[in-house]
C-alpha cells in the first residue's frame, strides 16, 4: 500500500485504506466482475488443498491466506503452513513422491517465521509451503507488516467450508 501510495504522489499513510476495507472491497469486485468465476475457481482450490492437506497430514498442515478467507482471483496460490518435526521431513516426503518443487529461503529478519518455503504446482494450481518449528503451531501469526491475526484452518474446517458451499449456477446439483 505505502509502495502505490508513493507511486500515486500521495504523502499521508492514514489517508490509506486499512486491510479490512482493501479486502472488503476485493470482495466486491469479485463479486461484480468475476461471481460465477469466482466461486468455481474458490471451490477448485479447496479441493485441492483438502488434496494435499491429506497427503501432508503428518505435517499438521493448516490452510491460510487468501483461499481461506475466500478472496483468491485468478493468480492466487494455496498457502498452507506446516509444523512438521524437521523441514527437511517435508523435502524427503517430497522426494520420496517424486512431487517437483522449488526451495525459497525465507526472510530471516521475522521472528517466529518459517524455516523453509516450498512451492508447486498440484493439478496446474500453484501452492506455496511456508514450513514452521513445531513449537511455533501455538503462536498467532501476524499478517504481513504486523497486520491483524491471520486465520489459519485445518483439514476438518477446509472440507466443512466445501460441503458448505454451493454448487455454481449452471452446474449439476
Amino acid at each position: 500500500k505505502r509502495k502505490a501510495a508513493r507511486q500515486l504522489g500521495a504523502v499521508n499513510a492514514d489517508e490509506l485504506p486499512n486491510n479490512a476495507e482493501i479486502e472488503a472491497e476485493v470482495r466486491t469486485y469479485l463479486a461484480v466482475f468475476q461471481d460465477v468465476e469466482h466461486v468455481e475457481r474458490q471451490l477448485v482450490m479447496r479441493l485441492a488443498a483438502i488434496e494435499v492437506m491429506r497427503e501432508l497430514e503428518p505435517f499438521r498442515p493448516y490452510l491460510t491466506g487468501a483461499v481461506l478467507e475466500g478472496t483468491a482471483g485468478r493468480y492466487s496460490e494455496v498457502e498452507l503452513d506446516l509444523f512438521p518435526e524437521s523441514a527437511k521431513e517435508v523435502e524427503i516426503f517430497f522426494l520420496n513422491q517424486n512431487v517437483a518443487y522449488e526451495h525459497r529461503e525465507p526472510r530471516r529478519n521475522q521472528p517466529d517465521g518459517p524455516e523453509a518455503i516450498l512451492v508447486f504446482d498440484w493439478d496446474d494450481i500453484p501452492f506455496k509451503l511456508r514450513i514452521y518449528a513445531q513449537d511455533i503451531e501455538r503462536v498467532s501469526r501476524r499478517g504481513a507488516h504486523g497486520a491483524r491475526q491471520m486465520e489459519r484452518a485445518r483439514l476438518s474446517v477446509v472440507e466443512a467450508l466445501v460441503s458448505n458451499t454451493p454448487a455454481p449456477l449452471g452446474s449439476p446439483s
